[in-house]
């Protein structure tokens, strides 16, 4: 069964190149591809393509985000099975691409596949994964991150792909919520895990909470007015919610909560146009069913 394992970047030259040389130790590339998309990067990212010809390259000279960039991406892959990382994610398990397939193999009701995520920086594979719980764990979820998933092909091209009316943050949410309209499970296993290389103490120091917390708010925005039939209650309580838990506590946040707000009430015509409301026992459904758990 071939797999694609995909990725889209920005600006992360060493990241990416560190997970591409790890990826090529532990794939046969007879069988699987490895198809990377450039995101409009302006460090010198482009280098790679030169170094690493067995990688399938997209190279965008303007960056469109990164949903847009995986919608692009996706429909480029050959495998029956796509496995996306983050560019600064790579796999703990030399043979996460078994583990995958025999877990579709095992029940054809799993659609996705969300990896446990361990964050930070690590001296090898084997400090990462002593951080992990010994107990396996295997449930389904509600969704799945973006750093380290697997998907059926036929899964991922039955929903409307990722959203190109998210920029980041949240594009995982509508993929997820379309994928259990269809009547698909989203499977969380530990048996498959990802160290994503963040400095997560550098990322707040570098206000990264606060960018975070404007892409998400808008997203959010977006998601209810794009999968909720009655979405105006769900919009109200988030912006309330938002506004007295962060706007006015911090003017960062503040700023950030402005700035989101505006850029929904400017992008509402286009968002509308995407409108699919979900039927309610699914949003219902994916609402009772637990997240993935992160380390």
């Amino acid at each position: 069964m071939k797999v694609s394992i995909l990725i889209i970047s920005k600006n992360r030259k060493a990241d990416l190149h560190f997970t591409l040389n790890r990826l090529n130790t532990l794939i046969d590339k007879s069988i699987h591809e490895v198809l990377v998309l450039l995101d409009g990067c302006e460090d010198d990212s482009n280098m790679l393509v030169k170094q690493l010809p067995w990688v399938n390259w997209t190279v965008l000279n303007k960056s469109i985000g990164a949903s847009a960039a995986r919608e692009i991406l996706y429909k480029k892959s050959q495998g029956d099975i796509l496995i996306g990382f983050d560019d600064d994610a790579h796999p703990l398990q030399n043979n996460f691409i078994e583990i995958v397939e025999d877990q579709f193999n095992k029940d054809e009701s799993i659609g996705v596949i969300a990896f446990q995520e361990i964050k930070g920086i690590y001296k090898n594979d084997s400090e990462a994964l002593a951080s992990k719980p010994k107990k396996q764990l295997h449930y389904l979820c509600k969704e799945f991150v973006g750093c380290g998933f697997a998907i059926k092909k036929s899964t991922y091209f039955n929903t409307r792909g990722f959203p190109v009316w998210v920029d980041i943050y949240g594009e995982e949410s509508c993929v997820s919520i379309e994928v259990i309209a269809n009547g698909e499970k989203i499977l969380y296993t530990n048996n498959i895990s990802v160290n994503h290389r963040v400095d997560m103490a550098a990322r707040k120091k570098a206000g990264n909470n606060y960018f975070r917390f404007e892409k998400q708010l808008k997203n959010t925005l977006f998601y209810y007015l794009v999968y909720y039939k009655y979405p105006a209650i769900k919009i109200l309580k988030l912006i309330y919610h938002n506004f007295f838990k962060y706007a006015i506590k911090d003017f960062s946040f503040f700023k950030g909560f402005v700035f989101a707000i505006s850029q929904a009430i400017f992008k509402f015509p286009n968002v509308l146009k995407y409108r699919k409301p979900i039927a309610t026992k699914f949003i219902e459904l994916k609402d009772k069913l637990p997240s993935p758990i992160f380390y």
